[in-house]
């Protein structure tokens, strides 16, 4: 389909955002020009602000607009838990929830031979570095339950064997609300292994 050349360059830019078709792609485009010039400069501008202004935190190298974040800063979490997650929307997630009120540490990324990502490509020496404060008594580890996030959190957990640690693991399993009929054999395999005793 021919389409004039800013709007094509407009559609081609949305297509290579994750999960963005073509047909989405051009939804967005030909939104866009329909919004006001000071919308589409306003838009313009948080992009290249969100490159510009944010940065990894120097200590659990999350994103952050002030070195260390906020969450590093905050002298009312618990110091002795980190959190060991893949990326930081992972802490967003764990942050919604209310219940998390350790520190957190952010990988930006797993281990992943197939596309050439082994441990010295994420944040691990990083890691490494703040486990030798002695007020760390537990590592929770909370990498996704896929493929690359086992094999990253089994390799922690045997890296960090030497400091002492308590290494956990979050529990994966049925989602509430979810039918065992729908569940894959790993799933349920995961909820087994993960089942706690009632009160």
């Amino acid at each position: 389909m021919y389409y004039p050349e800013p709007i094509a360059k407009l559609i081609d830019a949305f297509s290579k955002l994750p999960g963005i078709g073509n047909k989405t792609a051009a939804r967005l485009a030909f939104h866009a020009l329909r919004m006001k010039e000071e919308e589409v400069v306003d838009f313009a501008k948080a992009l290249v602000n969100v490159k510009r202004n944010l940065t990894y935190c120097s200590v659990c190298c999350n994103i952050t607009d002030v070195d260390p974040c906020r969450l590093c800063q905050d002298k009312h979490r618990d110091q002795s838990v980190i959190c060991v997650v893949q990326e930081p929307k992972d802490v967003i997630a764990m942050e919604r929830t209310k219940e998390f009120q350790g520190l957190y540490h952010v990988l930006n990324g797993a281990i992943s031979p197939m596309e050439g990502i082994g441990p010295d490509e994420i944040r691990i020496a990083e890691l490494l570095r703040r486990l030798t404060d002695e007020k760390v008594k537990e590592l929770i580890l909370a990498t996704n339950p896929n493929i690359e996030g086992e094999a990253t959190a089994m390799y922690l957990s045997k890296l960090v064997k030497p400091f002492g640690l308590k290494v956990t693991r979050i529990a994966h399993g049925l989602p509430v609300g979810g039918d065992l009929e729908y569940a894959d054999e790993v799933t349920l395999s995961k909820a087994l292994e993960g089942r706690r005793e009632l009160l």
